[in-house]
């Protein structure tokens, strides 16, 4: 297997294990994190995630389009420190609509079904994250760089 058939597969594994994502979006000079539930494309190109149009992340993305996302698998035990994986996501976002939307809001909601009043409310941002680059690091120091091309 190679390092970024490795990648890929670690990746899989995190997607599919995690449900939320911390999102750092950039604010008057300033990074400001939330927490967003996310869903994944197969082809690692793209994430989801839905926010009411009311939102300072919102906001902040629409003002400027760059974020990162961080997704771990920590537990907040010792073991963590040898045996989490956590990657970053950087990235741009867009807000989607019409057929796209549809298409994207059907992965979304497989993933997250209970989500389903909240992204079909006309308050509610369907954002695609265009993924430029993904860094994987596990074993606390070990970090794999996977570019992404779209």
């Amino acid at each position: 297997m190679t390092q970024e058939e490795h990648v890929r597969e670690t990746l899989r594994a995190l997607f599919r294990s995690q449900r939320l994502a911390v999102l750092a979006t950039h604010c008057e000079g300033q990074s400001y994190c939330s927490l967003v539930a996310f869903a994944a494309t197969d082809d690692f190109k793209h994430l989801v995630f839905a926010t009411a149009r009311s939102t300072q992340k919102f906001a902040n993305l629409s003002a400027d389009p760059r974020l990162s996302l961080l997704i771990d698998s920590r537990s907040n035990r010792d073991a963590d420190f040898h045996e989490a994986v956590a990657a970053t996501v950087i990235g741009r976002a867009r807000e989607v609509e019409g057929e796209e939307r549809r298409r994207l809001q059907s992965l979304y909601l497989a993933r997250h079904p209970h989500l389903e009043d909240f992204v079909s409310a006309p308050t509610c941002a369907l954002l695609r994250v265009d993924v430029n680059t993904y860094l994987v690091v596990s074993r606390f120091q070990h970090v794999i760089k996977l570019r992404v091309t779209q």
